[in-house]
């Protein structure tokens, strides 16, 4: 007995000294996931749906047999995928494509067939219907499935800004659900007064309609409008036939000065072309009567500068103003020369004919070419001209059918002053030749156009910049982000920014910080109710302010459908492998999920590598066989 206590005692602790490697297999059961999609966006209650996608959730959280076949695993969806703890059907967007690829890429490699509980109506995310889904899709329909008659606008497009006083185009498209002709009107209104109205018909052969307004910017500042459809008998839906919309309308109003020191075509030229932009006026005055000031013009171009323009060239320098030298046979280029203009020509007293050559690799603007090498040649001084400073040159000088490398146009953009050179006189021929060739002045007013537009735009860089669209639907999420720099321009992240949003009814004033994320200043502020808003970004420790205004309407995107789109739903079904059923019909949907054999435990097994001396419990028998053999030798005295 002694004996073969302590052999066994002995070899248990030799092996445990030799720490031999036992491998141990385990075997794994995994069930099916059954994954449950519901939609948790506002439609499910505007249907009033909110119970029974309630009941059904208790059935299967109650279904015995349904739990003891599948892991089942519940998500919410909306504006994004979530695990489902409570259902509050608040979400403002709808995006199923999101939900199912979300859950696929959670079940990746796993037998996971899913419920999808929704309407099937869709706001935003790419087509669920085009969806490669390994898995059965099994939609459960929620919402009216009557088909009731509806007009709606499903789509308006508009330009964001207009110039004052200038017309701009909305074009609205209308959608008819019915089968009967029907009558209606289409408005857009604004500040309560109809800008726009048309009678519109629809029939089952005629559901669609686009209407083209074209509006006009009657007042300076971001105006809003609303456009409109009347309703129609037994429509049960008119939320959504209206949609808000706004324009930024802008007084930009560019003032010209034309200086010249001759009489010649050039100057009627330059003004109807500039003025056939209604936003530009051209005031034309000889020098010997200028008396205004420069600072009540954008740009001013010199025409044929003589030694009398010298204190106008002072005061372009004063001021650092924008301008356009054109230059000819009254040119006084020995008075030029001596101003330091980063140009000079050195000319003789003998005229020379210059026809243009276009430079396709001109950066300052687009400009493209209307085929000036083949208009009249502008006639300047001959002479060599020399620049020293950046420039870039839109046409070069042709003379005599022999192609150079001098300017004939070219632009300047230094020390935040713009100026350009026109050498030669004559351009009025251009203009004239345009219209003989194509019946119209477009094409040289669009050159002019160009140029003045580089000339007279002087925008001075803000050191804050703020991003925030001017409309908002109902419940949505406001995003705002700021771009703020030093002052040598460069990216600030030490900056602290604050938003007060102020509501215009209420005067009710919300402060929320940004944060800094990557290189961006953002805020996003939830729950705002609809109504008109203005705010203020401020910058911590600067008078740096930077002012705007927002509205968020009673546009709700969730609201917008009148059923629900069973069809859809079918073909997704049919694709995946799924079937389609009602929320009253929990009872086959089970049934069909509970007898489809493709969803099977699999067992899973496994090889593990223990060291036996991990396993303690030889330890403390190796010392309860050696505390046996103790009290036996004890006992029999043997000790």
């Amino acid at each position: 007995m002694l004996f073969v206590l302590k052999a066994t005692s002995l070899f248990l602790l030799l092996l445990l000294f030799i720490n031999p490697t036992i491998e141990k297999t385990e075997i794994t059961n995994i069930k099916p996931v059954l994954s449950v999609l519901v939609d948790n966006s506002k439609s499910t209650s505007f249907f009033k749906e909110d119970k029974n996608v309630a009941d059904f959730l208790q059935v299967i959280d109650e279904n015995g047999k349904l739990n003891k076949k599948f892991d089942v695993q519940k998500f919410t969806f909306g504006t994004s995928l979530q695990i489902l703890d409570s259902l509050s059907f608040d979400d403002s967007q709808t995006n199923i494509s999101d939900g199912i690829l979300g859950v696929q890429n959670l079940q990746e490699d796993k037998i996971s067939p899913i419920i999808l509980i929704s309407d099937g109506n869709q706001t935003i995310g790419q087509d669920y219907e085009f969806i490669n889904s390994k898995q059965p899709i099994y939609p459960i329909v929620i919402g009216d499935t009557t088909t009731y008659v509806d007009v709606k606008i499903t789509q308006l497009n508009v330009n964001k800004y207009s110039y004052i006083k200038n017309k701009f185009p909305v074009e609205v498209i209308l959608n008819y659900e019915g089968r009967e002709k029907v009558n209606t009107q289409f408005s857009i209104f604004s500040e309560g007064k109809s800008v726009f109205r048309k009678n519109v018909s629809f029939s089952s052969d005629k559901r669609s309609a686009t209407i083209l307004a074209n509006l006009t910017s009657t007042k300076e500042g971001l105006q809003y409008y609303t456009a409109s459809i009347s309703k129609i008998n037994n429509e049960k839906n008119i939320k959504n036939n209206s949609k808000s919309f706004s324009v930024e309308v802008i007084d930009e109003q560019t003032k010209v000065l034309i200086l010249t020191s001759v009489l010649h075509p050039d100057l009627g030229a330059f003004k109807k072309s500039i003025e056939s932009n209604k936003q530009r006026s051209v005031k034309i005055v000889t020098i010997d009567k200028f008396t205004e000031e420069l600072e009540e013009f954008q740009l001013v171009i010199l025409y044929q500068p003589t030694a009398s323009f010298n204190s106008v060239f002072s005061k372009i320098k004063e001021n650092n103003s924008n301008y356009l030298l054109v230059s000819g046979a009254h040119t006084d280029w020995n008075f030029i020369n001596q101003k330091t203009l980063g140009f000079r020509k050195n000319a003789i007293n003998q005229t020379e004919n210059y026809g243009a050559i276009y430079n396709d690799a001109f950066l300052t603007f687009l400009q493209e070419d209307i085929g000036f090498n083949n208009y009249p040649p502008l006639l300047d001084k001959f002479g060599e001209v020399s620049i020293t400073k950046e420039h870039q040159v839109l046409l070069s000088q042709n003379i005599n059918g022999v192609q150079t490398q001098q300017p004939l146009v070219a632009t300047f953009d230094v020390n935040n002053q713009k100026s350009a050179i026109l050498l030669g006189e004559g351009i009025w021929k251009w203009r004239a030749a345009i219209f003989l060739n194509s019946n119209s002045f477009e094409d040289f007013d669009k050159f002019t156009g160009n140029l003045v537009q580089f000339l007279a735009s002087n925008k001075k860089r803000n050191r804050l910049e703020v991003n925030s669209e001017s409309l908002y639907p109902a419940n949505s999420t406001i995003n705002i982000s700021a771009f703020y720099t030093d002052k040598n321009y460069q990216f600030d992240a030490r900056a602290s920014l604050e938003i007060s949003i102020t509501n215009t009814e209420t005067n009710e004033v919300l402060k929320v910080p940004f944060s800094l994320i990557n290189n961006s200043y953002q805020t996003e502020i939830e729950n705002l109710a609809s109504g008109d808003y203005t705010y203020k970004v401020s910058v911590s420790g600067q008078n740096i302010n930077k002012y705007g205004r927002f509205k968020i309407t009673d546009y709700e995107v969730e609201e917008q459908f009148t059923n629900a789109n069973v069809n859809k739903l079918q073909k997704l079904a049919d694709k995946t492998g799924g079937k389609l059923f009602y929320t009253n019909q929990i009872d086959t949907i089970t049934k069909e999920l509970l007898e489809e054999e493709s969803f099977y435990t699999i067992q899973k097994s496994s090889t593990k590598q223990e060291n036996l001396i991990d396993w303690r419990w030889i330890l403390f028998i190796v010392i309860g066989l050696f505390t046996v053999e103790w009290f036996i030798r004890k006992y029999h005295g043997k000790i």
